[in-house]
């Protein structure tokens, strides 16, 4: 036997085929099976790393649902101090036509100092609907029907020869109901309550803030009288 097969015998029995082939092998990851799927140890998630992920995700959620609250609020507001000037300078044009500012015994009795449920002033805030919109009937339209009624709603004897002038425009968001079928109940804020309209300090110089006419919004609040937080003309 020549070197050449000897060394060749030797290679063989060491378990190679050859002088150039090797087996290389690479480290496996351990894995686990549970029922028919299986579970690569190497490539998973600690419940630490869950957890972790489960905390930021709760935390930024939270932050931007105070974020969208902060700003629709804010927004409200913006609405209801704009709604509440336009609003008061179509008083002012009324009052420049009839003498006088929308006014009626509902507008007289809602003081803004004793009283700060909304629930209770659809009365008043129907009044400057009426007054301002033309619309006495509250059915959305101004025709030859609104001849027939005051701003208080009461039927007039004789009638108007014309149909009511419109001082203000209001769009369907600001009236409720939201249901543009059904008559006009109030003047809707942003928040969804009533605006408040009172003439109070005309029928007793004890009640109200102005002398002319207090008109607001109570920012969200359905009850207390502190104005502080209030949208206001005053």
């Amino acid at each position: 036997m020549t070197n050449d097969e000897r060394n060749l015998a030797r290679i063989r029995s060491s378990g190679l085929t050859s002088p150039s082939t090797f087996d290389v092998r690479l480290p496996r990851r351990s894995a686990a099976k549970t029922g028919t799927s299986t579970f690569v140890a190497g490539g998973a998630f600690t419940l630490i790393e869950l957890v972790v992920v489960i905390a930021i995700i709760i935390v930024l959620t939270g932050l931007i649902l105070s974020t969208v609250g902060y700003v629709q609020k804010k927004g409200a507001r913006s609405r209801a101090e704009t709604e509440i000037a336009a609003m008061s300078a179509a008083c002012e044009s009324y009052k420049a036509d009839n003498g006088i500012y929308p006014r009626a015994t509902a507008t007289d009795n809602l003081d803004a100092k004793s009283n700060g449920d909304p629930s209770t002033y659809p009365n008043a805030s129907l009044v400057l609907y009426r007054a301002l919109s033309g619309d006495t009937n509250c059915d959305r339209a101004v025709n030859a029907t609104d001849e027939n009624f005051d701003i208080s709603g009461n039927p007039l004897s004789p009638p108007l020869s014309a149909p009511p002038k419109t001082y203000f425009a209001f769009k369907p968001n600001q009236l409720s109901p939201t249901d543009q079928t059904l008559n006009v109940a109030f003047i809707r804020d942003p928040f969804g309550n009533s605006y408040g309209y009172s003439t109070a300090n005309q029928f007793s110089s004890s009640a109200g803030y102005n002398p002319t006419f207090d008109l607001w919004s109570t920012n969200g609040l359905t009850s207390g009288t502190d104005p502080t937080q209030w949208i206001k003309n005053w």
